[in-house]
């Protein structure tokens, strides 16, 4: 797997699976999404843009099938009952 964090305001870190293809995106909120079927020159192009959310935005976002990560769990304090 390859990996980049990025200095971008929207997006934190990329991943990419070259086997299967698919491409990991990691947002500053801690959104993990999964692109799948990307070819590798988009991660090396994402990796290297000038601006990493401009070109999400114009060339991965509503390109590629994708799936929040269902891996991907984040601490939440328990719910207590209210009796």
């Amino acid at each position: 797997m390859r990996a980049a964090n990025l200095s971008s305001s929207l997006i934190s870190r990329i991943a990419y699976e070259d086997e299967a293809r698919i491409l990991r995106i990691t947002f500053r909120d801690g959104r993990l999404y999964l692109y799948f079927d990307v070819p590798r020159a988009e991660f090396d192009a994402l990796k290297s843009a000038p601006s990493a959310g401009r070109y999400y935005n114009a060339c991965v976002k509503g390109r590629y099938r994708c799936a929040f990560d269902p891996e991907r769990r984040r601490f939440r304090p328990a719910v207590e009952a209210v009796g």
